[in-house]
């Protein structure tokens, strides 16, 4: 199975966050980025960083009404008819991928849609498709899979 997973060029950003934006306008019908976007561009030393989920799946063991589950696209989904807005999927992610706004009860996190690579002006993301060996993790072996 594969999955389709963001690729950062670091060298190429410049920090706009029309990505943030974009990813906003998918998740919540606005351009405000920031907190209502799953990917976020950060600072550090004059560098850029991104950090977004990287659809490795250790949330969807962690969900108590299994309202995560990895599609057979091979991208973790968060099905929000089922989810009781416990947050717990956003206090476990190890990344800190796993979303949370005011706006809505439950979390959001990158659905590898590519708005945010169509959205950037300068090419410094990218979606590629990997294994889902490459990057799958599980908490419980026997559990969801």
């Amino acid at each position: 199975m594969k999955t389709k997973v963001l690729k950062f060029h670091p060298d190429k950003c410049k920090g706009c966050r029309d990505c943030e934006r974009a990813c906003s306008k998918i998740h919540f019908g606005t351009e405000d980025g920031g907190d209502k976007s799953a990917i976020r561009i950060l600072e550090n030393k004059g560098k850029y960083i991104m950090h977004v989920c990287n659809q490795n799946g250790l949330c969807i063991d962690m969900c108590p009404v299994g309202a995560l589950e990895r599609k057979s696209n091979g991208i973790v989904m968060l099905d929000k008819k089922t989810c009781i807005g416990c947050q717990a999927c956003v206090a476990f992610c190890p990344l800190s991928a796993m979303r949370r706004s005011p706006e809505q009860i439950q979390p959001f996190k990158c659905i590898s849609c590519g708005a945010c690579v169509r959205a950037c002006p300068e090419k410094a993301l990218e979606l590629v498709e990997i294994e889902v060996d490459e990057v799958k993790q599980v908490v419980y072996h026997s559990y969801h899979e």
